[in-house]
Parts: C-alpha cells; structure tokens; sequence
C-alpha cells in the first residue's frame, strides 16, 4: 500500500532570500469501495486505515446496517490506485444493485454521482438521548483532537475526525485529506472496535456540510462538534434528527445551533 505522506522539493521564500528545503505532504489516492466485485464508488483518499473507510462507508451510506454484515474484506493495491473489497451477503448485494450509484467522489464533495434528489435529503434516523456534556468537555474535545493529528503534524493539510467521551476524552481519531472520508473512516473504527458512540460527542475539523450531518446521523451519535461553520441545510438535517451540534469550536469557546439542551452552559450573560 501507498505510504500516506511524501517528501517533496520546494523553494522557500522569505522575504528576498531563497533556499532549497523540502516539505511532507499527504498523498491522495484513488480508493474503489468494492462490493462483492463490483465496483461501488471511487474516492480520493489519504492511503491509511482503509479498512476503516471502507466499513464505515458502507455504514454511513446503508449499505449495511453492521459490520458484521460484511463477510470479508481486502485490501487490494492496483496500479491505478487502490481496491477495499467488501463481500457482502447475498441479499445485501441484491439490495445494493437496486439502488445502484456510479459515484465518482472528489475531495471535499459527499454527494458527487448520486442518482435523485431523493438520495441527497433522504430521512435521517433520529439520534438517542445521548449524555447531556459541559461546555467545557467541547473545548477538551478540540484541544484532544489537534494532538492526535499525526498526519497533520506533519503535512498541516489533512482533516480529522474523533469520537469523544465524558470521562474518557477523544478515544478513537481518523485523517484523511477529505473531511468525509476521515468521519467514515472514524465510524469504521467504531464499528470494527466496538465502541459505543451513543453517549458522547463526534468531533471534526472541518466545516459542517450536509454529508458531515448524514454520517454523525448513521453512526449514532447525537452531538457533532466542529471548529468551522455549518450551513443553512446542514443545521436543518441535525435539528430534524435530534442532533446536537456545536461549530466554530476551537478551544476557547463554541456556539451551539441545535438541540442546545444537551450541553450544561451553567450561568450564562445573555447578550443582545
């Protein structure tokens, strides 16, 4: 398999001077999700825990309700990219190919190839109670996940997805260069681990687009935590499925736009 970073020559301007220096950036790899040989999607994807990325697309998306669902998979290199091959039960695969999608998925778009406008505002199942968190356990959240950035350390240009818990902190954390391929992959991890996600909090580095609100949906968490903004339709979805999100989080401080009731804000100065 690909290393997920390579070292590359630049010319480093500072001011008048120059130097030769060499930089590390991620690399980005077509990945095919694969089901029961034939192909389903292609995406551009950072090179790493792909195993994770191809359960939780299959999760995020319907395909399966499980993982143990899925009867095996394998990670295939190509000389054009990369193949994670899911073999699916027979019924699965039926189920698949009726609602089939020619999805051709570039960086930062969740919804490239879909077939209606059904499938892109398609209900979400509504989330549970969940654990009503402190303002402050949003602020550990963020402050967890920029130290388990790894590939980001190095490269300064790749997103993360992580799954927090009260108590626990961040336990799970994914990056990819894509914002949705990294919460697929996290819910992979989750599914392929066993970790219950139901009574804590996802958390991403990205801006909170309609996919991001799809997938936190599908995985069963009900409070999405974001350092960037949402959009208009983004905050419809989380408040029709029960969502709690809290955005443009980053460490010193978070607004909350739906479902406010799970987080315990404390004395408050309401100011107009």
């Amino acid at each position: 398999m690909a290393e997920p970073v390579a070292s590359v020559k630049t010319v480093v301007m500072r001011g008048a001077a120059a130097h030769d220096g060499t930089r590390t950036v991620p690399e980005e790899t077509a990945v095919a999700i694969v089901l029961n040989g034939s192909t389903h999607a292609v995406m551009m994807a950072t090179p790493a825990n792909l195993e994770d990325f191809a359960v939780g697309f299959a999760l995020s998306e319907g395909i399966v309700a499980a993982a143990d669902e899925i009867e095996g998979i394998e990670i295939v290199d190509q000389a054009e990219g990369i193949e994670s091959r899911l073999w699916l039960p027979a019924d699965k695969a039926e189920a698949v190919a009726a609602r089939r999608r020619a999805m051709a998925g570039p960086v930062g778009c969740g919804l490239c190839g879909i077939e209606s406008l059904a499938e892109a505002i398609r209900p979400l199942p509504p989330v549970g109670a969940g654990t009503a968190l402190d303002a402050a356990a949003i602020d550990r959240a963020v402050r967890d996940l920029s130290a388990l950035q790894v590939l980001n350390a190095r490269t300064r240009a790749v997103h993360a997805a992580g799954l927090y818990l009260p108590g626990r902190g961040v336990v799970l954390a994914r990056e990819d260069v894509g914002r949705h391929n990294a919460l697929d992959k996290l819910a992979g991890a989750m599914a392929r681990t066993g970790t219950d996600g139901r009574e804590g909090a996802i958390v991403i580095t990205s801006r909170v687009s309609v996919e991001m609100v799809q997938k936190c949906a599908m995985a069963g968490v009900p409070v999405l935590i974001a350092v960037s903004a949402p959009t208009a339709h983004a905050l419809r979805l989380a408040e029709a499925a029960g969502i709690t999100l809290a955005a443009i989080a980053r460490g010193d401080g978070f607004e909350i736009f739906t479902h406010p009731e799970r987080i315990r804000r404390g004395e408050q100065t309401h100011v107009a």
